[in-house]
Parts: structure tokens; C-alpha cells; sequence
């Protein structure tokens, strides 16, 4: 994870996250064993959401750790990757730490569940996906099996924010 993901000056220490290995159905109908970094008191109802979410049969495109990419956040993104841990700060806040990068959120399927802030879409792939009516494989609904795996957990989802909406996102703070 060093030094993509996690380098010094992180707000926690490496050793306070946790790597997780989990199965997920993927968009061609298989089954995957991705992977995802989170805070180590997070790591057990985190696995029983992912656990929820198979037996659900809940297609996610990939899994990988943002490490794959850099951590650079838009480019996966933009290859429509689930991820948690990123040593990163809030989108559109520079200097306040992103709740990734205490390994307390996850991103689902970032292109059918965007970013939208007033007329940005992130990712840009993800603007037809801002019509929330769809019926899309991977697509989060608010009374779906995914927000209701989390919501057990005490976790919230951002699609229920006012502004922005962040469709793809889940963490143990509500931030």
C-alpha cells in the first residue's frame, strides 16, 4: 500500500487497517474474490455487509485495492472500482481528510452510483446514472439490499445526503 494508498502523514497508521478478502458476483454473472482495505474496528461488520451483498447476489464490476490505480482516486473511478481505504482528502475540500483514509467508507460501483455535485458527475461515465429511476445491474437503491446491509452496521449511505450526492458511497460516520 506504501506509498500509493498509505504513506506517512496519513491520519492513522498502517497497522490499524485491516486487508479483507471477499467474494462478489460480478457483472458477468461469475463469482470474484476481491479485496478491501479498512480500519481494523471496522473489519468484521464490514465482512458480514460483504457476506449480505453475495448471498443478495449484488453484481459489483471489480474490486480492487486503489493501490491498482496509484491510489488515485479518479482513475478508479473511472474503471468502475469498490474500494475503501485511500489516504486522500475530501472531494472539493482540500486539507480535510476523506473518511477513506481512516478506513471508515466504502465506494460501490462509483459508475453506476456517482458523484453529483450541482453539474458535476463523478465519474463523467457515471451521468446517466444520475437518474436514480433507472433499473441498471449495480445500481444502489435506497431500499435495496445494500443500504439495508450497511444500515444494520450503523453505516450511512450517501445517496441520502442533500448536497452532494454521492451515490456510491457508505461510512461509519455519516461523513
Amino acid at each position: 500500500m506504501t506509498p500509493s494508498s498509505w504513506r506517512p502523514g496519513c491520519p492513522l497508521p498502517i497497522e490499524d487497517l485491516r486487508l479483507l478478502s471477499v467474494d462478489y458476483w460480478g457483472f458477468d454473472g461469475e463469482e470474484h474474490r476481491g479485496e478491501l482495505v479498512v480500519h481494523e474496528d471496522e473489519a468484521d461488520s464490514v465482512l458480514w455487509v460483504m457476506r449480505r451483498l453475495f448471498e443478495a447476489r449484488f453484481p459489483i464490476a471489480q474490486m480492487q485495492l486503489v493501490d491498482a490505480y496509484g491510489g488515485d482516486d479518479d482513475s478508479s473511478m473511472a474503471a468502475n472500482n469498490t474500494s475503501a481505504f485511500n489516504c486522500r482528502e475530501v472531494t472539493g475540500r482540500p486539507s480535510v481528510w476523506s473518511e477513506h483514509s481512516y478506513g471508515r467508507a466504502i465506494d460501490i460501483n462509483p459508475i453506476q452510483n456517482p458523484y453529483v455535485m450541482g453539474g458535476t458527475v463523478l465519474p463523467p461515465a457515471g451521468e446517466r446514472y444520475v437518474d436514480r429511476s433507472l433499473d441498471a445491474r449495480g445500481m444502489i437503491y435506497r431500499d435495496g439490499p445494500v443500504v439495508r446491509a450497511f444500515r444494520e452496521i450503523g453505516w450511512s449511505w450517501g445517496g441520502n445526503w442533500d448536497s452532494p450526492k454521492d451515490y456510491q458511497h457508505f461510512s461509519a460516520t455519516g461523513r
